[in-house]
This record gives C-alpha cells, sequence and structure tokens, in this order.
C-alpha cells in the first residue's frame, strides 16, 4: 500500500519538473514560502486587531459629574 502511494508522488514531482524546468523550482518554492509566511502574518494581525476590536467597544465608565460647557450671558 505505501509503495504504490510513494510511486505516485514520484510521478507527481517528475511532471512538475518536466512542466516547471529544473532551474525554476527554487524560485517557485521560495515564491510559495513567502506567501505562506504573509498569509500567517495576515491571519496574526487580523487575530490582534480583532481582540484589539473588542477591547476598545467597551466604553470607560466615568465617575466624574459632567461639566457644563454653555457659556453664560
Amino acid at each position: 500500500m505505501a509503495a504504490g502511494l510513494a510511486s505516485h508522488w514520484w510521478v507527481i514531482l517528475i511532471i512538475v519538473v518536466l512542466l516547471f524546468g529544473a532551474p525554476k523550482l527554487p524560485a517557485l518554492a521560495r515564491s510559495m514560502g513567502q506567501s505562506l509566511r504573509i498569509f500567517k502574518s495576515e491571519i496574526k494581525s487580523n487575530d490582534d486587531s480583532s481582540k484589539t476590536e473588542n477591547v476598545q467597544t467597551t466604553a470607560p465608565v466615568s465617575t466624574t459629574e459632567p461639566r457644563d460647557t454653555t457659556t453664560k450671558p
């Protein structure tokens, strides 16, 4: 079972090498890695901003009396 599965991966690898060519594979792997890093950082910043929004939506409670800002003639 495992030998049959491994042979499929070799066939896929050979097809990828034939399609993209050996010189382009490092650039392809580098761009995929960079895309994953960007994706992870965006997910992390999205999680951080949602936590910040939850904190900012609650208004602080004021214990002081409101001041009268109207001018008296």
